[in-house]
């Protein structure tokens, strides 16, 4: 199944390959104290916070991750 922005962070956590690429665009963004708050989050949801934000990560920059995971499933 692809990853979409309703795709709860959680779910790209347990995919390694996923993580890996999400690290590429937004290093450390997995190890980050704060991410296990946001494992019941869609990305949608992570992408509004003002934290994310601050961090880079925006609703395009996610997209082309996604994009980028999908078309290596």
């Amino acid at each position: 199944m692809a990853y979409t922005l309703e795709t709860k962070v959680g779910e790209i956590l347990k995919d390694s390959g996923a993580v890996k690429i999400f690290e590429r665009y937004a290093p450390g963004v997995s190890k980050n104290p704060m991410i296990g708050l946001a494992k019941g989050m869609s990305l949608k949801s992570l992408i509004a916070m003002p934290q994310a934000k601050q961090a880079g990560i925006t609703e395009e920059m996610v997209t082309k991750v996604l994009a980028e995971i999908n078309a290596k499933k």
